[in-house]
C-alpha cells in the first residue's frame, strides 16, 4: 500500500478548513420558475408593466394575489389611484420571485415604491437564516433594478392558532433577520403582524378563515397598517 507524505495530508486538510461553505447551496436564492399557470401569471403580469404608469407594486406570493379576490375592494379603494401592480402569485417562494424579477417583472418601471411581503411558503422547508437570504436577494435586485425605488419589506404574517405554532415561530425568526435590511433611505421595514391577532397572540378565523389567507377584514387592515409609510415613501 502506498503511503501518503505527512505534509500532503496537512497540506490537504488546509485546504478543506479555508474553503467556505457557499450561501447559494441553498434553494431559497437559486432562481427557479414554474409552470402551468403560474407561467400564464408570470407573463400577464410582464405584459401589464410593459404598458407603463406604474408607480406601485405588491410582490409576494398568494396573500399578495389575495388583492385581486378578497381583498379587491380594499385595493380599489387604497391603490387604484396609485396606479399600482400586483406581482404576488400563489404558491411561490422567495427563489420564484427571483426568478420572475430577473425575467421581465420590473422591465422598463421605476416605481416609486416597492412592498415585498414573501417568505411563508418557505417556512416548511428552510431556515430563517435561508428565508432572509432569499428577500436580501429580492431586495439587491430591486435595488439594482429600479435604484430610484423605495422598498418597504413588510414582516412575514403570522399563521397558525397559536405563537407555538412551528411555521409562525419561522416567521418570526426571519422577520428578526430581515428588519435588518432597513437602512432608513432606500430600504424600510414594517412589521405589524400584531394588528391581525388577539391580545394573547392567538389567530382567528374571523380574522384568516384558513389560519394562513386573508379576508377583506384582514386586507382592510393591511391596507390601513401600511398606509402612513405609502403616503411618506411615495411622497404624497
Amino acid at each position: 500500500m502506498k503511503i501518503v507524505p505527512r505534509t500532503l495530508l496537512l497540506a490537504l486538510a488546509a485546504v478543506v478548513l479555508i474553503v467556505p461553505v457557499r450561501a447559494e447551496e441553498h434553494d431559497a436564492i437559486k432562481p427557479v420558475p414554474r409552470d402551468g399557470n403560474w407561467m400564464k401569471r408570470h407573463e400577464a403580469m410582464n405584459a401589464r408593466v410593459k404598458e407603463g404608469n406604474v408607480d406601485l407594486v405588491f410582490i409576494g406570493d398568494s396573500i399578495t394575489q389575495g388583492w385581486e379576490g378578497r381583498g379587491k375592494e380594499v385595493w380599489q379603494k387604497f391603490y387604484d389611484k396609485r396606479n399600482a401592480v400586483n406581482l404576488g402569485i400563489g404558491g411561490d417562494r422567495t427563489q420564484h420571485v427571483i426568478w420572475r424579477l430577473d425575467n421581465g417583472n420590473l422591465e422598463g418601471i421605476s416605481p416609486k415604491l416597492a412592498v415585498i411581503m414573501i417568505g411563508t411558503n418557505n417556512s416548511g422547508t428552510n431556515t430563517p437564516e435561508q428565508i432572509a437570504d432569499g428577500t436580501t436577494a429580492i431586495v439587491k435586485q430591486l435595488r439594482t433594478k429600479t435604484p430610484q425605488t423605495k422598498i418597504l419589506v413588510l414582516g412575514v404574517f403570522p399563521r397558525g392558532e397559536s405563537p407555538a405554532d412551528p411555521k409562525r415561530q419561522v416567521n418570526e425568526k426571519t422577520n428578526a433577520i430581515v428588519s435588518k435590511l432597513a437602512d432608513g433611505e432606500h430600504v424600510f421595514y414594517l412589521d405589524f403582524g400584531k394588528n391581525f391577532l388577539q391580545d394573547d397572540g392567538t389567530l382567528t378565523r374571523e380574522i384568516m378563515p384558513d389560519l394562513l389567507h386573508l379576508n377583506e377584514q384582514s386586507y382592510a387592515i393591511w391596507a390601513e397598517s401600511i398606509e402612513p409609510m405609502v403616503v411618506k415613501l411615495m411622497g404624497e
